[in-house]
């Protein structure tokens, strides 16, 4: 028997037609059983009517309970008091397998929700979030591809530990001291001698303790290098993709994204440009708001949410102070308090997306701020587990840049999501780690 997604079967009224799926709802009344039953792509409503149908198929429609999984066979009829107007009638139903009585209920705690994150995953919200997330994969590598981009494979454990190792997760490596990565980027880089513009899509780890709306111990980072490639090649860049997934989701997912309740508008205004600041500026500008800071100051989330309250579009805070960027990151020559570095903000206080930077290239000047960082934040850096990529500068170096990607943060704005947490299938937090 040949089976339809209920989202085929919509123009086939007054035909037969086989669905499988779930038992979305069930109730009963006389001698009729109305089944709603939901697969991946949407719901559809059947009537199994006891004179209408074999012993068997009566007795599983009346045994099947919410989350049991079935097969129903019938013709398909308009029916207006039916969910989606629609209604099979039906002539044959298999449950393949009878559900215990389901624990998620209509009203239930996060908690509950997330220590049953394996079966939550089936409800409507998180259907259509997960349908979304894997087309926000798929767009993403379109763009890059299209830019002429190889996605390479970095490794996720590493011995290189950032500054200090302290928002890293450690692992012992056959006896070694080792850590999961926290970014590809290093690794990238040596990729562009080779390939010129690379990105990898692969998960990252911070150990920060963090409890915020907008942090996950494990996210999906999409990494791009560049070889010949500037503050200002990176931001067009950043625009262009950006861009690019917001109008791919209008054109390709329209459905979905009125489902979650996603207005047009908001995505439509997703173009080039978007709005460009200095850090310096945004300070000014948040202090005129009514915060108190001074330079060198970071932002929290109250700033961001403070500093994008009243953007539709993404915002560009470009020449952050150097002491709040990492060591591969250059020295602004024009005012050497600032690195060359950009980070792109999200509207609404949904945070920053993505981090980027112009990288040093040069041998003499990365060696020159390895010692600053560790005089300055007092820290000592194994140089042997950077051996390696001390050598991309010794061998044909190129100036080159690149960016991290959060694309949860990006699922979470595009989605307007109150938490992080539910842009991924099973999110990894400070105190969450089951299922």
């Amino acid at each position: 028997m040949a089976y339809s997604y209920v989202s085929d079967i919509s123009g086939k009224a007054g035909k037969k037609v086989s669905v499988r799926g779930w038992v979305h709802r069930k109730r009963e009344s006389g001698g009729i059983v109305f089944i709603v039953v939901r697969d991946r792509s949407g719901i559809i409503q059947a009537s199994v009517k006891k004179d209408l149908v074999d012993a068997k198929s009566w007795k599983d429609a009346q045994d099947a309970s919410v989350e049991s999984s079935i097969e129903l066979s019938g013709t398909l009829k308009e029916d207006k008091r039916a969910p989606t107007g629609l209604e099979i009638e039906a002539e044959k139903v298999h449950c393949i397998s009878i559900s215990e009585p389901f624990p998620i209920t209509e009203y239930q705690s996060t908690e509950l929700l997330l220590d049953k994150r394996h079966l939550w995953l089936r409800s409507t919200k998180m259907i259509n979030i997960m349908k979304i997330r894997s087309h926000v994969f798929r767009y993403l590598r379109e763009f890059n591809d299209k830019k002429g981009f190889y996605e390479i494979t970095p490794p996720l454990i590493t011995k290189s530990a950032g500054e200090t190792g302290a928002d890293m997760f450690e692992v012992n490596y056959f006896g070694q001291k080792a850590y999961l990565t926290e970014s590809s980027q290093l690794y990238a880089e040596a990729m562009i001698y080779a390939l010129d513009k690379v990105y990898t899509f692969a998960p990252s780890y911070r150990a920060e303790k963090s409890r915020t709306i907008k942090h996950l111990a494990e996210y999906w980072h999409l990494e791009m290098e560049a070889a010949h490639y500037d503050l200002n090649k990176l931001m067009k860049f950043e625009e262009q993709m950006v861009s690019h997934v917001a109008q791919r989701l209008l054109k390709n997912d329209t459905d979905t994204l009125e489902a979650l309740g996603v207005e047009r508008a908001k995505l439509e205004v997703i173009k080039p440009p978007f709005r460009r600041m200095t850090y310096e500026q945004a300070l000014e500008e948040l202090n005129q708001k009514g915060k108190s800071l001074k330079w060198g100051d970071d932002l929290g989330v109250d700033e961001e949410k403070l500093l994008t309250a009243n953007e539709k579009k993404p915002a560009f805070v470009m020449y952050w102070p150097k002491e709040l960027k990492p060591f591969y990151v250059p020295v602004n020559r024009k005012d050497e308090r600032t690195s060359m570095s950009v980070d792109l903000q999200a509207p609404l206080g949904h945070g920053e997306i993505i981090g980027a930077s112009e990288r040093i290239w040069r041998k003499d000047e990365l060696m020159s701020r390895f010692k600053e960082f560790e005089e300055a934040k007092g820290i000592k850096f194994n140089m042997e587990n950077y051996e390696w990529y001390i050598d991309l500068r010794r061998y044909g170096s190129v100036p080159h840049a690149g960016f991290g990607l959060g694309v949860e943060r990006m699922i979470k704005w595009f989605l307007g999501l109150d938490h992080i947490r539910d842009a991924i299938p099973f999110p990894r937090m400070i105190n969450r780690i089951a299922p």
